[in-house]
């Protein structure tokens, strides 16, 4: 796993930058129903997507909650005032305080399914009623984009996908939250080349090899065989899905 307050003053610029958020943020804002006033944006990160989201509509309060403390800090630049330390699964919010919530890249990072569990019930614990909370599934099969790329890392071991789309969906249901839309949008400048991945290898992007193991080294050897090594290959494209609280 990541370390994230290692990884925030490169986050950005490693993950496409203003292209990529502003692709992310107009997927959000497209779900969100119109009379939308409180957003909370949890997982905020450096606050890149919570920025465009504060910005890309009349009258939207946004707050920010991070985990990280250096992510937590770049999103407090970006937006002062607004962004709190916390941990998703722990909201330090009253019931019923926002009208919208939203989780960009973040349930696919959590340890267990349970936490997934916990995250999508304090989602729901935040909405008041007819609110929506708006987030993204699948996000390892969105990076799968059938290039030479993706068949050198098919026999790598791979863990149960904590945010597949079925299981967010059954967590949502059993705290009564309903479907109510989905959108996609194409993570600009996060399309892999070869030596991006080897470096991606060496910095446990990949949670089931660990860097310098046999096994990441062997990986690592056949990405330096493939042709093009600083070519990017196509970008991923995200999806994200809306499920309502009952008014």
């Amino acid at each position: 796993m990541l370390d994230y307050d290692k990884e925030a003053e490169r986050y950005d610029a490693s993950r496409g930058g203003e292209p990529r958020a502003a692709a992310a943020a107009q997927a959000v804002l497209g779900l969100l129903p119109d009379g939308t006033r409180r957003l909370l944006d949890v997982a905020c990160g450096t606050g890149i997507v919570t920025r465009r989201l504060a910005t890309g509509r009349d009258g939207l309060r946004v707050t920010g909650v991070d985990l990280a403390p250096a992510m937590a800090r770049q999103a407090a630049a970006r937006l002062p005032g607004t962004v709190v330390l916390a941990d998703s699964r722990r909201l330090p919010f009253r019931k019923g305080r926002f009208d919208a919530v939203s989780s960009v890249w973040l349930l696919h990072l959590a340890p267990t399914a349970e936490d997934v569990r916990a995250i999508v019930g304090e989602c729901a614990r935040m909405l008041r009623p007819g609110g929506v909370y708006v987030t993204t599934v699948d996000k390892a099969a969105a990076h799968n984009v059938g290039s030479d790329i993706d068949a050198v890392m098919a026999s790598r071991p791979c863990r149960a996908a904590r945010d597949a789309a079925a299981l967010v969906e059954s967590y949502a249901l059993d705290h009564a939250l309903l479907p109510a839309g989905e959108s996609r949008f194409t993570g600009h400048g996060q399309g892999r080349s070869p030596r991006r991945t080897v470096a991606d290898l060496r910095r446990g992007w990949f949670v089931t090899l660990p860097p310098g193991g046999d096994l990441a080294a062997g990986f690592a050897a056949r990405l330096a065989e493939l042709p093009d090594q600083d070519r990017p290959r196509p970008d991923p494209v995200f999806t994200v899905r809306a499920f309502r609280k009952p008014g």
